[in-house]
């Protein structure tokens, strides 16, 4: 691997967590009633969004529709079968809270790679998925396809608290 190559995977993976790390921030400071900084976090994400696509772009590493998902399905696969246990593990014997997420992880991130698996199977056949209503659950995000669930078969959040997509 050239050392522009590692230097692009470092880069992606920072501006990604800047994102994430920023929308956290602005929705701590909404509920602080900060309005305009929590404006100013989101827009700063957003800019954190572009140089992360950039580098991935110029990584090469977006491929077709088919490829995405079948590189979808592999990295969720990987979370909930190797990655996520063991963290599981290590957070339950420590008695530390992370354990709450990372068991949520394990089982939503399931159903994501079975959601892309459906998904691969439509595009093979040259179909978009049609007729699809998604919801998301706010606290554990498993993903629901056609209507809410009464209540999330992960985290047991009330089904009207769902998010649709």
């Amino acid at each position: 691997m050239s050392s522009t190559e590692k230097n692009l995977k470092e880069a992606f993976a920072g501006e990604s967590q800047a994102n994430r790390k920023y929308l956290a921030f602005a929705k701590k400071a909404e509920q602080e009633g900060f309005a305009n900084v929590a404006r100013l976090f989101r827009i700063t994400a957003e800019a954190e969004t572009i140089h992360a696509h950039g580098h991935l772009a110029a990584l090469g590493a977006i491929g077709s529709t088919s490829e995405n998902l079948e590189a979808a399905i592999a990295g969720e696969t990987y979370e909930y079968t190797e990655m996520y246990p063991p963290m599981l593990e290590a957070a339950n014997a420590e008695g530390h809270k992370a354990a709450r997420m990372f068991g949520y992880a394990v089982e939503a991130e399931e159903v994501h790679a079975r959601l892309y698996t459906m998904a691969l199977e439509a595009v093979k056949k040259g179909q978009d998925l049609s007729g699809v209503d998604f919801y998301l659950c706010p606290i554990c995000g498993y993903i629901e396809i056609g209507k809410a669930p009464e209540a999330c078969p992960i985290c047991k959040a009330k089904g009207d608290t769902f998010v649709k997509m």
